[in-house]
């Protein structure tokens, strides 16, 4: 798939205020400081289309990114981040839950995962929720040209271990390098295979 055009629409808390859902959806999400922002300036070959923070938690709203005129890629907040007020991070998790849950053309969810730690229990747990929800997702490792190829390799491997405790089998895994431009293609070929996928049905 080629980007030609990426341009942004609009950012909002309220999934009844998001664009039509007559176009593909695919959702970006992660903990805080994840990565995120970066993998999807490199994703689309824009510097800036997504605003990229030192300080977590900078990433509040649901935005929306029309892709070709084709489909929507969306940025959403990161999840976990503990230096917000109680009240806000649960008013938070709640707009992000009801996006989730109600969007009807959301297609995939991209959940980022900083491959250079351990299986985390939050990163766990929210996908053991949107297993439960029915809502389709793929994994993203994030910073990997951080990593030795062994450690990369050990630290993937741990977490096939963690997730096979509880799923039968592991969801679709990419590994990605903003810094490398890794994984691009592949992330990009993926949304190009399901968006051809469901224009035959």
């Amino acid at each position: 798939m080629d980007i030609k055009e990426a341009r942004f629409i609009v950012s909002n808390t309220n999934v009844e205020k998001c664009p039509p859902p007559n176009k593909p959806e695919y959702a970006f999400i992660g903990r805080s400081n994840v990565g995120k922002s970066s993998l999807i300036n490199m994703l689309t070959n824009k510097k800036s289309l997504a605003k990229i923070s030192g300080k977590p938690g900078k990433t509040r709203l649901i935005n929306h990114f029309l892709i070709n005129e084709e489909w929507y890629l969306v940025d959403l907040p990161g999840y976990g981040y503990a230096k917000i007020a109680k009240k806000e991070r649960e008013k938070w998790e709640k707009f992000l839950k009801n996006y989730i849950l109600k969007r009807e053309n959301l297609y995939n969810l991209f959940v980022l995962i900083d491959s250079r730690h351990n299986p985390q229990p939050i990163d766990l747990e929210f996908m053991e929720w949107l297993g439960l929800s029915q809502i389709p997702f793929s994994i993203v490792f994030t910073k990997t040209d951080k990593l030795k190829p062994e450690e990369l390799d050990d630290n993937i491997k741990n977490y096939k271990e963690k997730l096979l405790e509880t799923w039968e089998s592991v969801p679709p895994l990419f590994i990605s390098s903003a810094e490398k431009r890794m994984g691009r293609k592949e992330i990009l070929q993926y949304i190009a295979k399901i968006n051809t996928s469901n224009l035959e049905l």
